[in-house]
């Protein structure tokens, strides 16, 4: 039964859980600075429905573009020296919003909790939020996955985007496979337009506005091993999880600042809460 307060019930303004203006922020001059006299280190191309892994020392730069034709991917990001210390999209999202983008941060799992990478350029950040709640980059998503295309099409399906982590994952660092899955985490959908609907509250994708040559820069606040899967929905404006939607590869490439050009900078520490949890 609807009380006789609903509308005012209703009626609260809502109140930002996490505020930002305390956060730590990125001196975003000096890596715009450092980016322009940095050399090219290493390119990966991460081809069509699958995924790749690539190492990005902290204080680099890594770049992804779309290259070919309009093509999302999905990112994981790891502490090189401990892969149990990776990105943490929730908290990202509680942090930024429901998408990332210039001046943003994606943030690692606790107990760590601290940047592990900065976006320092943006080349779809025109895009903003359109009228249906859409925008680009987002940190909602979980990733596509065989497990759920199972549960919703049958089938075995290798291709989703967590088949292609895992696989990469485990190529790149040398697990098996069982060791690997575990590892793999919820994403940054690089490229991906997304949001809720206004009327049921359920995830939405549809054709992103990336074009050849776009591209999304961040800068390595820590060593990572990133993994990046070029989705099996291509540019996601009718599906995902199949062989039907036309898909390209991605391009990601490493950059190495000027000696020098970083001064003053250092990694974050990890985050200083003591652990001791009241006890």
């Amino acid at each position: 039964m609807r009380p006789s307060d609903a509308d005012a019930r209703r009626a609260v303004e809502p109140v930002v859980c996490y505020p930002p203006n305390t956060l730590p922020a990125p001196d975003l001059a000096l890596y715009v600075r450092a980016r322009a006299g940095a050399r090219k280190l290493a390119e990966t191309t991460v081809p069509p429905r699958q995924g790749a892994c690539f190492d990005v020392p902290a204080g680099h730069f890594f770049r992804i573009t779309s290259v070919e034709g309009p093509q999302v991917g999905d990112l994981n990001l790891f502490n090189a020296r401990d892969l149990s210390e990776r990105f943490y999209s929730g908290k990202t999202r509680a942090l930024h919003g429901t998408h990332i983008t210039t001046g943003e941060r994606m943030w690692s799992s606790v107990p760590a909790l601290r940047p592990m990478a900065t976006v320092i350029h943006d080349t779809l950040q025109w895009y903003g939020i359109d009228e249906f709640g859409g925008s680009v980059h987002d940190v909602i998503g979980t990733r596509c996955d065989p497990y759920t295309h199972h549960l919703l099409a049958g089938g075995q399906y290798h291709h989703c985007c967590h088949s292609n982590l895992t696989r990469a994952l485990a190529e790149h660092t040398g697990l098996p496979l069982n060791e690997a899955e575990p590892l793999v985490h919820d994403v940054m959908n690089v490229f991906m337009c997304t949001g809720f609907t206004r009327d049921t509250g359920q995830y939405f994708m549809k054709a992103s506005p990336v074009r050849p040559g776009d591209y999304i820069e961040l800068f390595a606040e820590i060593g990572l091993i990133g993994c990046l899967s070029a989705c099996p929905g291509g540019d996601c404006s009718t599906t995902h999880s199949s062989d039907v939607a036309t898909c390209y590869p991605l391009l990601v490439e490493v950059f190495a600042p000027e000696p020098g050009a970083l001064e003053g900078w250092s990694s974050p520490e990890p985050n200083g809460y003591d652990r001791s949890h009241g006890v």
